[in-house]
Order: structure tokens, then C-alpha cells, then sequence
């Protein structure tokens, strides 16, 4: 199944555990976010209790301007963006659109490192579509590794959901976001070392 098939199907939990978990794995172009700013919202992910309150706590922790507009250029002001447009609502409707501008917006920064010069790559948002909707794409491997990725997570959190093992896969939705956060941060300090 095709990564917009997937959050197409999910309920409530699996679309706002997706969401947070991309938003998770960009971490680390915020500097100055603490270790686990978004363990409030994880916390909310499995039954949406006290999401509108955690919401706006993690937007104040990690200074997201709800006015704020983006940069073509500015990968860490699309994270931001992206956490000040979450839902205060816990609604599938509303975290579906939620889920997939998350997933789009991970897509594209992982897609910025993949660049040689962390420029945008040619054709990048087009490739990132069609590898959205199952079809074959030339993907770097840092894009393809965070599409893989998102497409595990929705699948362990559809098979666990409402089931009592619904903890569990939110632990291993949390457990595959950290490795992938970690695996950005080792692209991004590499680049810093380049540079330097």
C-alpha cells in the first residue's frame, strides 16, 4: 500500500502519531530544542487526552510562530510551520491533512541534505509525489530511507491499533523516529564538518 493510501485509511492515533514522529525526526534543525520536546504530544498520540493543552505547551517549548511563513530555503522554518498548523482539534479529518503536510515537509528537508550543496535537488518535489503514491522514483537514499520509514510507521500503528498491543506500536513508531532523527543529525554534523 502506497504512503497516501496509508494515511488515507489511518484513524485519529495512527495520523497523529505519523505527524509527530516526521516532525520528530527534524529535530534536529532546531537548534536549541531539548532532547524530547515532543514527548508530550507522543503522550497524547494514543487516545488524543489533553492534545490541545501539550499542543500549545511543545509550540511554546519550541518557539513555533503560527504566523510564520516559511522560506523556500529555510528548512528549520518549515518544521516550525509545520508544528504551528497542528490541529488543537483531535479529528481525523483535521490530522489527516495535518499527517500529510507532515510527511511532505520531512520528505523535502531530508530530500535538502540528500542535495550535494544542501540546495533543493532538481525535480525533487515531483519524484517525493510520485514515490508518495507507490510509484517508482530515483530517490536519494535519505529521502528514500524517511519514506520508508513513514510508510513503517503508518503500517505498525494500523496493525495495532485498537488492539492492546497499541502501546507497543507506538513504541516502536517512537523507537524507528529517534533512529531516524539520529540519522540526520550524522548527515547534518558530516556537512558541518565539510564546510568547516
Amino acid at each position: 500500500m502506497s504512503l497516501l493510501e496509508l494515511i488515507e485509511r489511518a484513524d485519529e492515533r495512527t495520523l497523529a502519531a505519523a505527524a509527530v514522529a516526521c516532525l520528530d525526526r527534524c529535530l534536529p534543525l532546531l537548534a536549541g530544542a531539548g532532547t524530547e520536546p515532543l514527548r508530550l504530544l507522543w503522550a497524547s498520540c494514543e487516545e488524543g487526552r489533553d492534545w490541545a493543552n501539550r499542543l500549545a505547551s511543545v509550540r511554546r517549548e519550541l518557539d513555533a510562530d503560527a504566523g510564520a511563513v516559511p522560506g523556500a530555503d529555510d528548512p528549520a522554518a518549515l518544521v516550525r510551520a509545520s508544528l504551528a498548523t497542528a490541529p488543537s482539534d483531535f479529528a481525523a479529518p483535521a490530522l489527516r491533512e495535518w499527517a500529510d503536510l507532515c510527511s511532505l515537509v520531512a520528505l523535502r528537508v531530508h530530500g535538502r541534505f540528500d542535495a550535494p550543496d544542501g540546495g533543493r535537488a532538481e525535480d525533487g518535489d515531483d519524484l517525493v509525489e510520485a514515490a508518495r503514491t507507490g510509484e517508482p522514483a530515483a530517490l536519494g537514499p535519505l529521502v528514500a530511507g524517511e519514506l520508508e520509514r513513514q510508510v513503517r510507521i503508518l503500517e505498525i500503528l494500523a496493525e495495532t491499533s485498537g488492539t492492546t498491543g497499541s502501546g507497543a506500536g507506538l513504541r516502536k513508531a517512537l523507537d524507528l523516529s529517534t533512529e531516524g532523527r539520529r540519522v540526520l543529525r550524522a548527515v547534518m554534523s558530516r556537512r558541518a564538518r565539510v564546510r568547516g
